[in-house]
């Protein structure tokens, strides 16, 4: 039913609380699992007043993706791993087809914080626009 599944992340908490469900799942489906960070370059001109640049969020990006592909791998999962660059729900989009993914499985809470509520959640737009089934993973209240 599904042979690779697309596991967008940020790095962030609630990218990572869905990690271990976009495992549980590739393992059940003997999947693959397919790693994506897109850097989000709609908001660059903010960040590069502080020494942000395209080239720092990439080389931070593909760290992460590099950590989570041996992570998935060293639980027994096939992985594959891509940075690209863009508007975060477009590329998530894009990659998704142009993969032939079966399924997506991401994090509802991000690292926009406020900047979610006042533009629409990258999760929000994917889970309206998306051609395959996505799995969302609410980020657990520590208490």
């Amino acid at each position: 039913m599904y042979d690779e599944i697309l596991y967008p992340t940020d790095g962030s908490d609630g990218a990572d609380a869905a990690l271990e469900h976009a495992l549980t799942l590739a393992t059940a489906m003997d999947a693959t699992l397919r790693v994506l960070y897109v850097v989000d370059t709609t908001y660059l001109g903010s960040g590069a007043a502080e020494g942000t640049t395209v080239e720092s969020l990439r080389a931070a990006s593909e760290e992460v993706v590099a950590e989570t592909v041996e992570t998935v791998v060293d639980r027994g999962v096939e992985a594959t791993g891509e940075v690209r660059e863009g508007e975060p729900y477009r590329e998530i989009l894009a990659d998704a087809e142009e993969a032939g993914v079966d399924a997506v499985v991401m994090g509802t809470h991000g690292r926009r914080g406020l900047d979610r509520y006042l533009l629409g959640s990258v999760t929000e737009k994917v889970v309206r626009t998306a051609d395959v089934p996505v799995l969302t993973v609410r980020l657990a209240e520590e208490g």
